[in-house]
């Protein structure tokens, strides 16, 4: 692509990505810190992905994307995953009339543009198979019908990992349909502090919507014309395939440690979630650290690691480190 092209399109996203300022001081308004995550629900809303948090209860997930869902004026639901939920209790059901003599349709809570999948290992797997139509193909099919999902649609998956009695652990089919899997950590102090402030104050934020729906939908169209490289197109690939075929990469002390590496998705998650990075950044091309950035949320998910690495306590984020550290940076 000629320079001139790639900075007429830099110009352009300048402009067009002014908005995640406006973003980011309504967010903060009531989430403390916690920059990682927000950006990475950023990621998800403009990427057209799913997200997966893990981290302990009470770090503001639940309000982090209610928050969010306030400031594009969206609409959300927030769905408890329990050991009784049915599928119905989540797409919906055919209702009998008696007075009609037929039936109607209810439909569930996974009608709205954001939805909060509350500890969703918490449920067997026909209740989280159900939001697997709906996650791929932005479906869903009640009785004979099927029904299109409001868009932007946007799954925010939560699991805890302290507590694993009583769960079921998420199929690789089920995790890679996520396109980020986010690991949220405590607040830092000077955060900790204004937190207890802020919830100790009688005056509360409200949270007041910055951008339209319609924004965030044209902002997806724009976000694909970003630049990219094929140096980067091709580091992106040569990251894929070592978690596949570490040997080949000069790293043949990670084969024992892998059972299987990242699937396609994992390499059309980490190129669409390095644009909008770079779209995040204010930026109209993709640069390597935009690749790196985003690398451990898009691939700790994908990569399946053997009774070998457990055993060495060798973890996801380790192995990448470890990808990331030989792959030649272009």
């Amino acid at each position: 692509m000629i320079t001139k092209d790639i900075e007429l399109i830099d110009q352009k996203i300048s402009k067009e990505s002014a908005f995640i300022d406006d973003l980011f001081l309504e967010i903060n308004k009531t989430i403390i810190g916690q920059q990682h995550m927000i950006e990475r629900l950023l990621i998800g809303l403009l990427g057209s992905g799913h997200i997966l948090l893990e981290g302990v209860p009470g770090l503001a997930k639940t309000l982090a994307i209610n928050t969010l869902a306030s400031a594009i004026k969206g609409n959300f639901n927030r769905i408890q995953f329990t050991p009784d939920l049915l599928p119905s209790d989540v797409i919906g059901t055919l209702v009998y009339n008696v007075k009609a003599g037929d039936f109607s349709i209810k439909k569930g809570p996974i009608f709205a543009n954001f939805i909060l999948a509350d500890e969703i290992n918490r449920s067997p797997a026909k209740v989280q198979s159900a939001l697997l139509e709906a996650m791929q193909e932005k479906q869903v099919t009640i009785g004979e019908e099927t029904y299109l999902l409001d868009d932007p649609f946007l799954v925010l998956a939560t699991q805890n990992p302290v507590e694993q009695e009583g769960t079921y652990p998420l199929p690789e089919a089920q995790t890679d349909r996520f396109m980020l899997k986010t690991i949220i950590d405590y607040p830092k102090k000077e955060e900790e502090k204004l937190i207890i402030r802020n919830n100790l104050s009688n005056k509360k934020p409200v949270v007041k919507p910055v951008v339209s729906i319609k924004k965030i939908l044209d902002s997806r169209k724009l976000i694909n014309e970003i630049y990219m490289d094929q140096k980067i197109e091709n580091y992106i690939i040569d990251i894929i395939f070592s978690t596949r075929s570490p040997e080949e990469y000069k790293m043949k002390e990670l084969s024992n440690l892998i059972n299987f590496g990242a699937s396609p998705r994992g390499s059309i998650n980490l190129a669409k979630a390095a644009k909008v990075y770079a779209f995040i950044k204010r930026r109209g091309y993709v640069i390597p650290e935009d690749v790196r950035a985003v690398c451990h949320d898009v691939l700790r998910h994908r990569i399946g690691l053997s009774y070998e690495a457990e055993a060495e306590n060798i973890s996801t984020e380790e192995v990448i480190d470890r990808i990331l550290n030989t792959i030649e940076v272009p």
